[in-house]
């Protein structure tokens, strides 16, 4: 199978040691590449998370973290995160931080807090940056101080970042907070690559394949719709029994497969491939590389399992839907829906915000479709009529009415009320998935 260049490259900054630091010159010398080709590559591996680039530093292969450990920062992203410059310690960037102690006490109260593997964040106190290197732990030192040259050749020494950012103290660990807090939310996420099934466990043909092989997978393995690679195991069709109805069985699989399917990337949304599979109608999608190579493949019932599970997990990070949906109130008893309006659901003007709104009715027309219909469901077209603004701190009452309901489709039209007065309408129309 013939690797590209690109691959080439990829393959060998992953195979370097961490904490190895990379240029775009001495990669492009190394592989007899282009500095374009070398930068492209590096730009990669850095979206896959290999290496973490730094202003003034350069660039560092860093350890790749588990989706498990996505919480824990690099005091590499740390930099990055605030806007630091590095002073001393650049040899341990790519080393993982366990903790953070804001220094806001006496030296002696501040270093029972200090150990191996934390990140002290303090001001201008030279005798805390010193113990604090001499106890494993990395600096963050706010307002834009410096520090005396004897600490940073101790950080050096040790391997043990100190980095300056002029922010003060409380912005630096919102900043940091906010950080992290992102990470979760995408930790919740559930990717395509979490539950394929995969090339190894995979039932695929060849484009060279007659016919009769497909009869051989589907006695085999009592499915009927297979991904079609080349010998660069590249995607180049899906076959499934329609297709083959009427053909000889010696006829070549390319002659009678679907080409260019719809294929996923393993960093696809579940929820996306989810929308995809409805949208088309595709019981299985093949699941490639950037090169579109084939991974695995993801069936519809994967993605219903997946969705359920998704479900009934409580979100770690809130996300902008989380604080809307924990605002709606108990249903009354004539099916309407009451909501509070706090203040991180307006807009510059103090009024409820169009994006939260839709979700607000979104949210509504969803639960009562549920009530109706056991299953998931994809919003396929949404339209909105905002009336009157809604003030902050305003209660609204949210009254869902099903149109019209059918085994795979739902029509909801919702209507927004203030204090009696109509404030908003919405027409939707919806996907149905289907338990199995």
């Amino acid at each position: 199978m013939t690797i590209t260049k690109h691959e080439q490259i990829l393959q060998y900054i992953e195979s370097l040691p961490v904490g190895e630091k990379i240029s775009v010159r001495q990669i492009a010398k190394e592989m007899g590449v282009s500095e374009g080709t070398a930068y492209r590559a590096i730009k990669d591996a850095e979206t896959k998370g290999y290496v973490s680039t730094i202003e003034r530093v350069g660039t560092i292969r860093i350890e790749q973290k588990k989706k498990e450990n996505i919480e824990k920062l690099t005091y590499a992203e740390v930099v990055n995160i605030v806007d630091g410059q590095v002073l001393g310690g650049k040899e341990g960037l790519h080393k993982t931080l366990n903790k953070f102690v804001i220094g806001a006490m006496k030296l002696e109260a501040m270093m029972r807090y200090t150990g191996a593997g934390n990140l002290l964040i303090v001001g201008n106190r030279t005798k805390a940056h010193e113990l604090a290197l001499e106890a494993g732990a990395g600096v963050l030192i706010t307002g834009g101080f410096d520090t005396e040259e004897h600490v940073k050749k101790l950080a050096d020494e040790r391997q043990l970042p100190i980095i300056s950012t002029s922010y003060d103290t409380f912005t630096v660990a919102t900043m940091i907070n906010r950080a992290i807090y992102d990470q979760l939310i995408k930790k919740e996420i559930v990717l395509v690559e979490d539950i394929l099934t995969p090339f190894e466990k995979t039932a695929y043909l060849y484009v060279t394949d007659p016919i009769e092989r497909w009869y051989e997978l589907n006695r085999e393995t009592k499915h009927s719709r297979f991904p079609v690679i080349d010998q660069q195991l590249k995607v180049q069709g899906i076959v499934t029994a329609k297709d083959i109805m009427g053909y000889e069985r010696d006829v070549l699989i390319e002659k009678v497969m679907t080409k260019h399917p719809i294929t996923v990337s393993g960093k696809t949304s579940v929820a996306s491939a989810s929308h995809m599979m409805v949208w088309e109608g595709i019981e299985v999608l093949p699941v490639v590389d950037e090169y579109n190579r084939l991974q695995g493949i993801i069936s519809r019932q994967d993605v219903l399992k997946a969705l359920q599970m998704v479900q009934r997990q409580p979100q770690v990070g809130e996300t902008i839907d989380d604080i809307v949906t924990t605002q709606f109130l108990t249903e009354t008893v004539d099916g309407v829906f009451r909501c509070n309006i706090t203040p991180q659901m307006t807009n510059h003007l103090g009024t409820l915000s169009y994006g939260v709104f839709t979700t607000i009715v979104t949210e509504a027309a969803t639960r009562a479709l549920r009530l109706h219909k056991r299953g998931d469901l994809v919003v396929e077209n949404i339209t909105i009529y905002f009336i009157k603004p809604v003030q902050i701190d305003s209660v609204i009452d949210i009254k869902p009415k099903l149109l019209e309901i059918g085994r795979k489709f739902g029509k909801v039209d919702v209507e927004v009320f203030n204090e009696g007065t109509l404030v908003g309408k919405a027409l939707m129309m919806c996907q149905l998935l289907e338990r199995q």
